[in-house]
C-alpha cells in the first residue's frame, strides 16, 4: 500500500483501488464514501504502464494493489449511511488520454438527494439480493451493489464472470436484481441451453447496458424473465441519461427510454446528445480544464453520442461517441491502443477500429503499417494494454486510408477486416 496510512485520509483524499472486485471490496468503498474519501476503482489487470499513467494525472493520496491491503481500508458503515461522494471512475476520449469523472466532496443535501434518485427509480429495499456479473471497477455494478447495501439488502459477489458459478449463485442465492452487459446474457442463454435452465422466477429487476442489445437476444431476455423485471437504461461513466422498461421498448422497438427522473433530453442540430442534470449529478474531469469545459452547455453534458428524439421522448442511439469500440460492455479508445502499439519500433503507421462479432458485440482490430509481424505486435499490445484492449486481428497494410485532413477512415478498415469467428 503506497502512500499515507489509511487513518491519516480526510474527506476529498482519493484511494486508487487496484485489486479484483468482491463483497469487501464494496464495503471498503461504502467505508470511504460516507467519509467524503474519494475511491478510484480501476481495473488490476491495467499494466504497469498503463497504471502509471493515469496514476499520474489522478494523483491519489493512497494506492492499494493487493486485497490483504483493504481490510484496513473497512472503517465501518451502516444500512441507511448517505455516502458524501460519488467514485471517481476514468473514462477516456478520443485523445486516448483517461481521465477521472470527478465530483468532489458533496453537501449532505445533495448527498441525500443523490441516494434517493437511485433508490426510487430502482426500487432498491432491504429484501433485495443483488448478484455482481460485471468487474466492480464499472460504474454500473458498482452503482447497484452499493445501493442495494446501502438499502439493508445484500451482494453476492463470485468473482470473475463465468456462466456456470453464476448458475450455481442464481440457484443458491435466489438473487433479485443484477446489472448485465448483451455479451454476458448472450453466454448465459448459450450455456443454460447446453446444461439446463436455472428458475428465474426470484429476479424482480434485471437491468442492462453498455453495448447495443441485438433485437432476438432483448425478446429473449424478455420472455425467460419474471414479467416487468427487465430494463435498459442508457448512460455512460459520466452520468445516466435514460431508463427503460421492456415492456416500453416493445412498443418502441430500438429506444433506450426516455429521459430519468431529474433529467432532460436535447438533440442539437449536429445530432449530438445533450443530458441536462441536477446540481448532485454535475461532474469534471480531474485536471483536465478543457476537456470539462468541452463537455458542459449550462447545466447539461455530452459524451459525444449522437441519436435523436421522437415525439414522445423516446431517446434513438445513431452512433456512439466517434471512433468508440464497444466489446463486452466495455469501452475501448482506439487512440489509446493506436499510441501504445505506435511505439513499437516495427511500426510506422496504425489505425484501431472495431469489427462486429456475434459474442461481444464488437472486437477490437488493428491495421498498421511497417516490417512489424503480428506475433511482435501481440506481444507488444500484452505488456501495454489490459485484455479488453488488445487487438484480435492485425492486418498489415501498404498505407492507413486517410482524409485529406488526415483522418483516419475507419469505415474502409473495417470493411476489409476478417470476418468474426463462428460463434460455438
Amino acid at each position: 500500500m503506497a502512500g499515507v496510512s489509511p487513518a491519516d485520509l480526510s474527506p476529498g483524499d482519493r484511494v486508487a483501488l487496484l485489486v479484483p472486485g468482491s463483497a469487501r471490496y464494496v464495503d471498503v468503498v461504502l467505508s470511504l464514501l460516507v467519509r467524503g474519501i474519494i475511491p478510484i476503482p480501476m481495473d488490476p489487470r491495467l499494466t504497469e504502464s498503463e497504471r502509471a499513467g493515469i496514476l499520474a494525472d489522478l494523483e491519489p493520496t493512497l494506492v492499494v494493489t493487493d486485497p490483504s491491503e483493504l481490510e484496513a481500508l473497512a472503517l465501518g458503515w451502516a444500512p441507511g449511511d448517505v455516502p458524501l461522494a460519488r467514485p471517481m471512475h476514468v473514462t477516456s476520449g478520443t485523445t486516448g488520454a483517461p481521465k477521472g469523472v470527478y465530483s468532489g466532496v458533496l453537501d449532505v443535501q445533495a448527498a441525500a438527494a443523490l441516494l434517493a434518485e437511485e433508490r426510487l427509480l430502482w426500487g432498491f429495499n432491504a429484501g433485495d439480493v443483488n448478484l455482481v456479473v460485471s468487474p466492480l471497477y464499472h460504474s454500473a455494478p458498482l452503482r447497484f451493489a452499493i445501493g442495494t447495501l446501502l438499502a439493508g439488502g445484500r451482494i453476492v459477489a463470485p468473482g470473475a464472470f463465468e456462466p456456470a458459478a453464476m448458475t450455481a449463485a442464481i440457484a443458491e442465492h435466489r438473487p433479485t436484481s443484477m446489472f448485465v452487459a448483451p455479451a454476458h446474457l448472450q453466454r448465459l442463454f448459450e450455456h443454460w441451453d447446453e446444461h439446463a435452465w436455472p428458475d428465474l422466477d426470484s429476479f424482480r429487476l434485471v437491468a442492462h447496458a453498455g453495448a447495443p442489445c441485438p433485437d432476438p437476444l432483448k425478446r429473449r431476455l424478455i420472455r425467460v424473465f419474471p414479467e416487468g423485471s427487465t430494463w435498459e437504461f442508457y448512460g455512460s461513466t459520466e452520468g445516466q441519461f435514460t431508463a427503460c422498461r421492456s415492456e416500453e421498448w416493445l412498443l418502441h422497438p430500438g429506444t433506450v427510454g426516455r429521459a430519468r427522473p431529474g433529467r432532460t433530453l436535447a438533440v442539437d442540430e449536429d445530432g449530438l446528445i445533450w443530458c441536462a442534470v441536477p446540481e448532485h449529478a454535475r461532474f469534471t474531469y480531474f485536471n483536465a480544464p478543457a476537456k470539462t469545459q468541452a463537455a458542459w452547455r449550462g447545466d447539461a453534458f455530452t459524451v459525444g453520442d449522437l441519436g435523436h428524439l421522437d415525439e414522445e421522448g423516446y431517446l434513438y442511439l445513431d452512433a456512439r461517441r466517434e471512433d468508440l469500440v464497444i466489446t463486452g460492455g466495455v469501452n475501448v479508445y482506439p487512440a489509446e491502443v493506436e499510441n501504445a502499439l505506435a511505439e513499437h519500433p516495427g511500426v510506422t503507421d496504425v489505425a484501431v477500429f472495431g469489427v462486429p462479432d456475434e459474442r461481444w458485440g464488437q472486437r477490437v482490430c488493428a491495421a498498421y503499417v511497417g516490417p512489424a509481424t503480428a506475433e511482435e505486435l501481440t506481444a507488444w499490445a500484452r505488456e501495454r494494454l489490459s485484455p479488453p484492449k488488445r487487438p484480435k486481428d492485425y492486418q498489415r497494410l501498404e498505407a492507413i486510408p486517410r482524409t485529406l485532413t488526415g483522418k483516419i477512415l475507419r469505415r474502409s478498415l473495417t470493411q476489409v477486416a476478417p470476418s468474426p469467428p463462428p460463434s460455438s
